[in-house]
């Protein structure tokens, strides 16, 4: 599984596209910390880690499914999972 970084991502919009994701998802911290984002706890303790200001400001993700990766970007990217999807 490649790893993305993510960057100022609003935290709700990232659960929300999180809850769709069907396969795993693995958040790897600067501590060196793995955390199953599947699970609502490591989301909990995951996130909490690497939050500023209601943000993700710096992670790192892998996506066992590549429609979740696409989607995942697409959020990094845009700033939703579906912008720029129909072009």
């Amino acid at each position: 599984m490649r790893q993305f970084e993510m960057h100022n991502v609003d935290i709700h919009e990232f659960i929300r596209a999180l809850d769709k994701c069907k396969g795993k998802v693995i958040l790897f911290t600067d501590d060196g910390d793995r955390f199953n984002l599947r699970s609502k706890l490591s989301q909990l303790a995951g996130i909490t880690s690497i939050i500023e200001g209601g943000k993700i400001v710096n992670a790192k993700v892998s996506c066992s499914d590549p429609e979740d990766e696409a989607m995942l970007f697409r959020l990094n990217l845009f700033g939703s999972e579906g912008a720029g999807a129909e072009a």
